[in-house]
């Protein structure tokens, strides 16, 4: 999981531009953030951004693991994978949240 803590980080700055690209769009003009606005609820831009709120979810937890790692605890095999498993599926778990609240759904 160590690689895909780093991969999700590169996913991350995507998510960065992407954010820093919306805000120029809504400087420009309501006729070009209409257009964005039809990108992102297509089903791609869904995707997407689903895909970058698991990243961000994954990376955050990943590195709470490493941050426990650098203490010394959960080096053992059998905790590695447990801990990552439980990273994966937590992270899963946020990002469902994270879009149930965002539609108003919770």
């Amino acid at each position: 999981l160590s690689i895909t803590h780093r991969i999700s980080g590169i996913v991350n700055l995507f998510s960065l531009i992407l954010l820093f690209f919306w805000l120029v769009v809504l400087s420009l003009g309501e006729n070009n953030y209409e257009l964005f606005l039809l990108v992102i609820n297509s089903f791609i831009g869904k995707f997407i951004l689903i895909g970058f709120t698991w990243s961000m979810s994954f990376h955050i937890l990943s590195g709470i693991r490493h941050l426990v790692w650098d203490i010394g605890y959960g080096f053992e095999i059998k905790t590695a994978n447990i801990s990552g498993i439980i990273v994966i599926a937590s992270s899963l778990i946020l990002t469902i949240i994270f879009w149930l609240l965002g539609r108003g759904l919770i």
